[in-house]
C-alpha cells in the first residue's frame, strides 16, 4: 500500500490529499505551523489521513510532495528524502518569493533548485500548472475518452514512472516533457499555466474543462522564452 507524504498542505497539498484518499491511498500531511492546525483536514479525510511534521511526513512517504512556497525550498528536509521520489508542485512567482537570480537569468527552473537541495533524492515536477479548484474536479478513470492530461518533467526516466502511476490512480494521464531543465515550459505565464483546463480566460475565473494528452502537448510545444 502506498503512503503519501506532504509537504504543504495549503491548496495544492489539500487537492492531492482527498483525491489519494478518495483513490485508497493513505497520506501524511504536514505543514510548517505544526499537525495541530492540520486537525480540520484529518478529520475531513477520515481514517486513511493523518498529520505529522513535515520530516516525518517525509519520512512515512513512499512518494513525497513538496508543494510549499518557492522562498521555503531549502527548508525542506533532506535526509528523510533519501532515495525517495519527490514530486514538485512549486513555481516561482517574484512578488511572492522575492529575487532568485537564477530563475531570473533563466539558467535554471524551480525544480532545479529544489533537486540540487535534495541531491540524492529524485525529483520530479508535476501539478505546477493546473488550478488546484480544476485539479479537484477533472480526474477520470483510465481509459475515459474526456481524461485530462498534466505535463511532468524529470531527470531520472524510472522517478518519471512512478510518479505518472500515481498521477493516473489519482485520474490524471501524463505527458513527459522531458527533463527537469525543460520544466520552465510549464511555469507562470506559459500556454500550458492554467488555460488548457478552463473553458475560457482567465482560466481562474471559468469553470473546469477537460484537456487531452495531444491538447497539454500541443500547448506546451508553444511555450517561448
Amino acid at each position: 500500500m502506498t503512503t503519501l507524504g506532504l509537504i504543504g498542505s495549503g491548496n495544492i497539498g489539500g487537492t492531492l490529499a482527498r483525491l489519494a484518499v478518495a483513490a485508497g491511498i493513505d497520506v501524511v500531511l504536514s505543514n510548517s505551523r505544526g499537525p495541530e492546525t492540520l486537525a480540520e483536514l484529518v478529520a475531513e479525510l477520515g481514517e486513511r489521513a493523518r498529520a505529522a511534521t513535515p520530516a516525518e511526513a517525509a519520512a512515512a512517504g513512499d512518494i513525497v510532495v513538496v508543494t510549499v512556497p518557492l522562498k521555503a525550498y531549502q527548508q525542506v528536509p533532506a535526509e528523510p528524502l533519501v532515495g525517495k521520489v519527490v514530486i514538485d508542485t512549486n513555481n516561482y512567482y517574484p512578488g511572492r518569493d522575492g529575487d532568485f537570480p537564477d530563475l531570473e537569468a533563466g539558467v535554471a527552473t524551480s525544480s532545479e533548485l529544489l533537486q540540487r537541495h535534495l541531491p540524492r533524492s529524485r525529483v520530479v515536477k508535476a501539478f505546477n500548472n493546473i488550478l488546484f479548484k480544476h485539479l479537484a474536479v477533472l480526474g477520470r478513470p483510465a481509459g475515459a475518452a474526456d481524461r485530462t492530461a498534466l505535463p511532468i518533467a524529470g531527470d531520472d526516466t524510472e522517478a518519471k514512472t512512478v510518479a505518472a502511476e500515481l498521477i493516473s490512480v489519482l485520474g490524471y494521464d501524463t505527458v513527459d516533457i522531458g527533463a527537469l531543465a525543460d520544466s520552465w515550459r510549464t511555469q507562470p505565464d506559459t500556454p500550458v499555466y492554467g488555460t488548457p483546463y478552463a473553458v475560457a480566460e482567465p482560466f481562474w475565473e471559468h469553470e473546469a474543462a477537460p484537456a487531452d494528452a495531444e491538447k497539454v502537448r500541443k500547448a506546451v510545444e508553444a511555450a517561448e522564452r
